[in-house]
């Protein structure tokens, strides 16, 4: 006599298709030296895991497919290429973490401004540049459009500027590659650096019109973005990442307002108050293009509505 199988597991008879006591087990097989926040880490994701499986009754060829999609993430990541990453980017997963991380608001609805994800490709070593200085390190490229960029840093309680603030930029060349995938055409930490905002706290400084991109579709990301039928495309950004000790840092990315692919950008990083206007600019011989890019940074001690945890639950590798 055939039976239906309900969705959590049960025939209509009463029976348990699945042991409703593995999961816990395994779960409770966690040691008590392991750190609260580890263990509920843990725990969550074996539950969740687990439950995947069961609800669309995972095949053993589909987990296999799963485990040897995870292996070559591994395989292909060097120290400059970091694969997985570009695959946690397209799932979605570091613009949610990012939300949770970073909202921040205060009583009266006010925000800072707003962070976006920090991508692969920032690097520690850029250098302190003077103000008014330039990033564009070597020959502008073809299609490359010479950009002033500059704006007030201000605090978001007392609106007052904020002088001694670090603005720390990173973006790509024209070609769409930044300075280490690229190493024929760009010499070192070229479109990178950091400067100091001065004691009004305005910054300035010489970039690109910053141009779209596909991400590097040869490995696992490429993969994924096949199977799922989607574009590899993002839009054309410039990253930005401040900082003040006494303030809460904000790393973010912004974009022209030109770009086709702000409606669809495959790593889901693109929010409103993030897309600015390029405009002309005259009578200087550096640039054609000016960008004026106002930003707001929250007191450090501010209590907003998003929190914001540093916890490690120590998968770091030993080098």
């Amino acid at each position: 006599m055939s039976t239906q199988q309900g969705t959590t597991g049960s025939t209509s008879q009463g029976f348990q298709k699945f042991d409703p006591t593995f999961t816990t087990n395994v779960i409770n097989s966690i040691g008590p030296k392991t750190d609260p926040r580890t263990r509920q880490l843990m725990g969550s994701l074996i539950q969740h895991i687990h439950d995947f499986a069961r609800e669309n009754e995972l095949t053993i060829d589909e987990w296999m497919a799963g485990v040897n999609f995870v292996n070559t993430i591994g395989q292909i990541s060097t120290p400059i290429r970091n694969e997985g990453h570009r695959v946690s980017d397209v799932l979605g997963l570091e613009s949610v973490v990012d939300e949770i991380a970073h909202h921040i608001m205060t009583e009266s609805g006010e925000t800072p401004t707003s962070s976006s994800i920090l991508g692969p490709f920032w690097s520690p070593n850029a250098p302190f540049r003077p103000l008014g200085g330039s990033i564009i390190q070597d020959p502008v490229p073809e299609g490359g459009r010479a950009t002033l960029m500059h704006g007030t840093v201000t605090d978001l309680i007392t609106k007052r500027p904020i002088p001694n603030v670090v603005v720390d930029i990173w973006q790509a060349s024209a070609n769409g590659k930044y300075d280490f995938q690229d190493p024929e055409n760009q010499t070192n930490n070229n479109l990178r650096g950091k400067f100091r905002t001065d004691e009004n706290g305005q910054y300035h400084f010489y970039c690109l019109h910053p141009t779209a991109y596909s991400l590097p579709t040869d490995g696992s990301t490429g993969v994924l973005l096949r199977l799922l039928d989607r574009h590899p495309m993002r839009p054309a950004h410039i990253h930005l990442m401040i900082s003040n000790d006494n303030y809460k840092p904000v790393t973010t990315q912004i974009y022209p307002n030109t770009d086709p692919y702000l409606i669809n950008d495959t790593v889901f990083a693109v929010k409103p108050d993030l897309v600015v206007d390029f405009k002309p600019r005259h009578g200087d011989p550096k640039a054609e293009l000016d960008l004026e890019y106002n930003i707001i940074l929250a007191p450090k001690n501010l209590k907003g509505m998003g929190t914001s945890s540093t916890s490690t639950i120590g998968l770091e590798p030993k080098l």
